[in-house]
C-alpha cells in the first residue's frame, strides 16, 4: 500500500512541472498568435512558477486541518477548470491570468507530497521512497517538452492546455480511488480558534478583575467578544499564518539548504528558457517538434539519478551512522539530516555548474548539437541530486513541519525562477549564452562549497539549536 501511494503522488507531482515546460516549444507559436514579443509571453512560465511558490503556503497550512487527500482532489479539480479556460483564452492577458492559477492549482503536490511520504516511510527508506516521487515531478518536464512540441506542431499550441486538463481529471480519479488518507492526525481549526478567544477573553477578565462564573458570562456580552475573536482567529489561522513560514528561515540550516536550491532551480528554468531561443534561431532553426525533443538529456539526468540517487544517499545515511556509533535503545542506527551532505553533495555540487558552462559555450558558438546535449545531461545528473538532498534535508530538519519545510523551499526557490525566466531572454540578447551561463557557473560553484562547508562545520550544533527553538515554541 505504500508504494500504491508513492507512486500516485509520484504522478500528481508531475502535473505542475509538467505545465511549465509543456509550452516551451510553442512560446513562438504563442507570441504570434496574440501578436506579443517574446519578454511578454515568458511571463506565462514566469507567473506560472510565482503562483507555484505562493500557493503551496496555503496548500500546505490547510493540508494540516483538512487532510492531505482533500487537498489534493480540491487543487486538481480547481487544474483542470484553470487549463480549460487558458485554452480558450481570447488574449494573451486571460491566457496568462489562467496559467497562473492553474499552476497555484497543481502546486499542492510540491508542498503536500513529500509530507505524504514522509507520513507513511520511516527514515532509513525515505531516501528511496523520494527517490521514486521525485520521478514524478521529473518525468514531467521529460516528458512535457517532446508532447507540447508534437502538439503545437501537429494541433496548435491550444492543444496542450487541453492536454493538461485531461491530463487533470485524470489524476483526480486515481486520487479518488487509489489514494487514502495519510495524516494521522488532523488539526481542528475551529476548536483552536475558539480555544484561543477564550483564553484571551479570560486573560483579559483576569485583568480587569472580572470574576464572575463563566456561565454567566455566556449570557453577556462576553460571548459576542469570544465568537468575533474565534472568527478573527480562524481567519488569521487560515490565511495569514501560513506566511508565517519564512520565519523558518531564521534558521541557519534551513536558510543555506533553501538558497542553495534557489540558485540551482534558477539555473535550470534559465537554461530551459535559452534552449528554446537559441535552438529555434539561426543557425539552427528548429522545428517546434525538435525543440521539444532537446529537453530530453537534461531530464534523463534527473530520471537515471533520482532512480539511483536515494539509494547512493541511504548507504551514505547508513555508513555515517555506523561510523559514529549512533544506536538508539533497541539498536537501531540514528540517522542525523546533515549526514546527507557528503561526497554526494560534493559532487552534484561540482558536476552541474560545469555542466552549465559548457552548455553555454557550446551553445554561443553554435557547435554540434550533441556538444550542448550532452552538457545538458550532466547538468540535469548534477542538479537532482542537489534538489533530492535539500528536500529530504528539509523533512528531516523539522519532522513535524515536513509539509512546511517543502513548502518554504517551493516558495523561495520558485520566487526566484520567476525572476530568472523575466530576465533570461534580455540577458542572452544581451551578453550571450557564453558568459551569462558562465557567471551562473561561477555563483553556484561558490554557493555549492560554502553551503556544504558550513553544514559539514556547523550543521550539527544548527539542528540542535533548531530542535531546541521548535520544541520551545511547540510548548508554548
Amino acid at each position: 500500500m505504500k508504494w500504491t501511494v508513492t507512486f500516485v503522488v509520484a504522478i500528481a507531482g508531475a502535473a505542475a512541472p509538467m505545465g511549465s515546460s509543456l509550452v516551451l516549444p510553442a512560446l513562438n507559436d504563442i507570441a504570434d498568435a496574440f501578436h506579443v514579443t517574446a519578454t511578454v509571453v515568458n511571463l506565462s512560465v514566469a507567473l506560472y512558477m510565482l503562483s507555484m511558490s505562493i500557493f503551496p503556503l496555503w496548500w500546505s497550512h490547510f493540508s494540516e486541518t483538512l487532510g492531505r487527500r482533500t487537498i489534493y482532489l480540491t487543487s486538481f479539480v480547481l487544474f483542470c477548470l484553470f487549463n480549460a479556460l487558458a485554452a480558450v483564452s481570447p488574449n494573451i492577458a486571460m491566457f496568462i491570468v489562467m496559467r497562473c492559477l492553474s499552476g497555484g492549482a497543481a502546486a499542492s503536490v510540491q508542498a503536500v507530497g513529500a509530507g505524504t511520504i514522509a507520513d507513511i516511510w520511516e527514515v532509513k527508506e525515505r531516501g528511496k521512497a523520494m527517490g521514486i516521487f521525485y520521478l514524478g515531478p521529473l518525468c514531467g518536464p521529460l516528458l512535457s517538452p517532446i508532447i507540447g512540441g508534437a502538439l503545437a506542431e501537429g494541433l496548435g499550441w491550444r492543444s496542450a492546455q487541453w492536454f493538461l486538463a485531461i491530463f487533470g481529471a485524470c489524476l483526480c480519479i486515481m486520487i479518488l480511488f487509489c489514494l487514502p488518507e495519510t495524516l494521522r492526525t488532523r488539526k481542528s481549526l475551529e476548536a483552536e480558534a475558539e480555544a484561543e478567544a477564550v483564553a484571551e477573553v479570560t486573560v483579559g477578565d483576569e485583568k480587569t478583575g472580572d470574576t464572575r462564573p463563566p456561565l454567566a458570562r455566556t449570557v453577556t456580552k462576553q460571548s459576542v467578544h469570544i465568537k468575533s475573536r474565534k472568527y478573527w482567529a480562524m481567519f488569521r489561522r487560515a490565511f495569514i499564518d501560513p506566511l508565517r513560514i519564512v520565519l523558518y528561515l531564521r534558521f541557519p540550516a534551513v536558510a543555506f539548504c533553501v538558497a542553495y536550491a534557489s540558485v540551482t532551480f534558477t539555473s535550470l528554468y534559465m537554461l530551459n528558457i535559452s534552449v528554446q531561443q537559441t535552438f529555434s534561431s539561426p543557425p539552427y532553426n528548429y522545428s517546434s517538434t525538435i525543440i521539444g525533443l532537446l529537453y530530453l538529456p537534461n531530464s534523463l539526468g534527473y530520471f537515471l539519478t533520482s532512480v539511483f540517487g536515494g539509494r547512493w544517499v541511504d548507504h551514505i545515511m547508513h555508513r555515517e551512522a555506523r561510523k559514529a556509533g549512533r544506536y538508539d535503545e533497541d539498536g537501531k542506527l540514528v540517522f542525523r539530516p546533515e549526514d546527507r551532505m557528503k561526497e554526494n553533495a560534493w559532487f552534484g555540487a561540482i558536476l552541474w555548474p560545469c555542466a552549465i558552462i559548457t552548455y553555454g559555450w557550446t551553445a554561443r558558438y553554435g557547435v554540434i548539437i550533441a556538444g550542448p546535449m550532452i552538457a545538458n545531461f550532466f547538468f540535469g545528473m548534477g542538479s537532482m541530486i542537489i534538489f533530492a538532498m535539500v528536500t529530504t534535508m528539509l523533512t528531516e530538519f523539522m519532522p513535524r513541519k515536513a509539509s512546511n519545510g517543502v513548502a518554504l523551499n517551493n516558495f523561495v526557490r520558485n520566487i526566484f525562477s520567476c525572476i530568472g525566466v523575466i530576465v533570461a531572454s534580455p540577458l542572452i540578447d544581451a551578453i550571450g549564452n557564453g558568459w551569462l551561463f558562465t557567471g551562473i557557473g561561477v555563483i553556484a560553484l561558490v554557493s555549492g562549497f560554502v553551503t556544504i562547508w558550513a553544514m559539514k562545520r556547523f550543521g550539527d550544533r544548527w539542528r540542535i539549536t533548531m530542535d531546541q527553538r521548535m520544541e520551545k515554541a511547540m510548548g508554548e
